[in-house]
């Protein structure tokens, strides 16, 4: 309820989570309150840590001190990529958000390093921790405020699906297992002589150096460049297929620049007898049209498709024949006969999943070894292929 309180104070009256000014007025309220909550259990973290003598409880602080300034890093990563476009970056600075989300993942992992050493330390020299009831159980009650802020961020990060807050959420139900850890330490650490603070410290340090391990490797693949999802893939070629005239559709490509800042670009067929008006007003419609519905910059570009004659229709199936055995190519498209001087070509594209070839030199000696298969089997004809590569591998073979 608090939780939604704090939108509807944030948002008023404004719920497209996908407009870039709400993106970013939920990263600020995200961004805020991590700062406040997190620089609170520092306070009280470190405190309670010095008085009982307890380097798990201290850890524990400053890595809410880490998080807290990783708060500030979100806060600036959402001013940034909000910003428009410009001339030196026409697509906009959505990735800086996935930029800072990769800082503080350094920032985690160089605690968890840090405090490493501190705990081996005191494993070496151990030092009696001091059971308050106090303290216990405000760091009892301190794992319920790194909850609330994990579902927080989560909830949060859903609606704007932002890479950032769910890192943050992640990140946030880490240090509630830590604390817990750290708690219970404590509970058990009056009983034994054994040195049970300085081994929880290293446990909880190697867990932050993990956390940091699996921000920093949810982040780069999008600030790469990641494949869009086979769903997402599989939606645009159905309804793209829907629209009056086109009678296919190939070569999809989807670029992020960041949450709400996407860019595609496919091929569609068209009958060549066609006029250019009405293909172009088809084209038109559906660009603007599936823009809105999947929120990106859709550009189609035509292919014409010649008259179906009785020799192309033969060649082609006699082609289809000749590489079907290939289990690397997964379907053929754009097939035309060509008359180049006193030459006859037969020219296709060719679809190749990416995980049966590794390097260039095995797409080049594919392209060459499928257009000399062609050419001795079929007198007359030269052969030229264009090697299209799916990246998801997800389509069914359909030669």
């Amino acid at each position: 309820m608090f939780t939604n309180w704090l939108i509807n104070l944030t948002l008023k009256e404004d719920r497209d989570y996908q407009n870039p000014a709400t993106r970013r007025k939920i990263g600020y309220l995200a961004g805020i309150l991590g700062v406040v909550v997190n620089l609170l259990l520092t306070i009280i973290k470190i405190t309670i840590g010095l008085m009982i003598s307890s380097i798990g409880v201290v850890a524990d602080g400053v890595n809410n001190m880490a998080d807290s300034a990783s708060s500030v890093v979100t806060l600036v990563g959402f001013k940034i990529s909000g910003m428009p476009a410009d001339k030196e970056h026409p697509y906009g600075h959505g990735r800086v958000e996935y930029i800072s989300a990769l800082i503080v993942a350094f920032m985690v992992i160089l605690v968890g390093v840090q405090f490493i050493r501190s705990s081996v330390e005191r494993i070496l020299e151990p030092v009696a921790v001091q059971f308050e009831t106090v303290s216990f159980a405000i760091l009892t009650v301190s794992i319920l405020f790194k909850v609330w802020l994990a579902l927080f961020n989560k909830n949060l990060g859903d609606k704007i699906n932002s890479q950032g807050l769910k890192a943050t959420s992640a990140d946030a139900m880490g240090d509630v297992l830590i604390t817990s850890v750290v708690v219970l330490s404590i509970f058990f650490g009056q009983f034994t002589d054994f040195p049970i603070d300085g081994v929880v410290g290293v446990l909880v340090s190697l867990f932050i150096i993990y956390a940091g391990y699996n921000l920093v490797k949810d982040t780069v693949s999008p600030l790469i460049g990641e494949a869009p999802s086979d769903e997402l893939i599989q939606s645009v070629y159905k309804d793209v297929m829907d629209y009056e005239y086109i009678t296919g559709a190939h070569d999809l490509l989807i670029h992020s620049y960041g949450a709400g800042r996407t860019m595609a670009t496919v091929d569609v067929e068209f009958p060549a007898t066609m006029d250019v008006v009405t293909i172009h007003d088809v084209i038109d419609r559906a660009e603007r049209e599936m823009g809105e519905k999947y929120n990106m910059t859709l550009v189609i570009h035509m292919d014409p498709l010649g008259p179906e004659s009785i020799e192309r229709y033969e060649l082609r199936k006699r082609v289809k024949k000749i590489i079907k055995s290939d289990e690397r190519i997964l379907s053929i498209h754009d097939f035309q006969i060509l008359e180049e001087k006193d030459d006859r070509i037969i020219e296709f594209h060719a679809v190749v999943t990416d995980d049966k070839l590794s390097v260039d030199k095995e797409y080049l000696e594919l392209r060459r070894e499928m257009e000399s298969s062609v050419e001795e089997s079929i007198d007359g004809f030269k052969c030229r292929i264009v090697l299209d590569i799916d990246f998801n591998g997800e389509r069914e073979n359909d030669i």
